[in-house]
């Protein structure tokens, strides 16, 4: 049930996300989660800047009450789950801005001062890497 993929610095994506608590699917019948997929694969591939990040999906990242979650994990460091995003280009250029700095730093904390606005407010979780705790 597992499937192996990069280890490297990736921006894991629920793809059967809601678009909200009260909507499951857009008026095209398009889920949150799917969206979010299409705009980060879009606008990375337009952005070499973003090409060190990996756009991975999955369905279910079990963060239901907080629609259209993201989990960014790279080896050794903190990963964080983010949510209550909208599915569109500004939510994903936000979430991409930002794991280009998380993919950067040494343990995964990012300066708050490099935060995109788009990712504030977002985080719902942090979570240690294996064999570690955070400080």
């Amino acid at each position: 049930m597992l499937t192996r993929v990069d280890p490297g610095p990736a921006v894991v994506v629920c793809n059967t996300c809601r678009h909200s608590r009260s909507a499951q699917v857009d008026g095209e019948g398009v889920r949150g989660g799917a969206r979010l997929v299409a705009a980060l694969n879009e606008i990375k591939a337009g952005e070499p800047r973003y090409a060190g990040i990996a756009v991975q999906e999955m369905a279910c990242l079990f963060a239901c009450q907080d629609h259209i979650t993201v989990h960014l994990r790279a080896p050794g460091k903190v990963g964080y789950v983010l949510g209550r995003f909208t599915g569109d280009a500004a939510s994903a250029r936000a979430i991409l801005e930002y794991a280009v700095h998380y993919a950067a730093s040494e343990h995964g904390r990012v300066a708050f001062s490099l935060w995109p606005d788009g990712i504030k407010g977002h985080f719902i979780t942090r979570t240690p890497p294996p064999g570690y705790i955070a400080e």
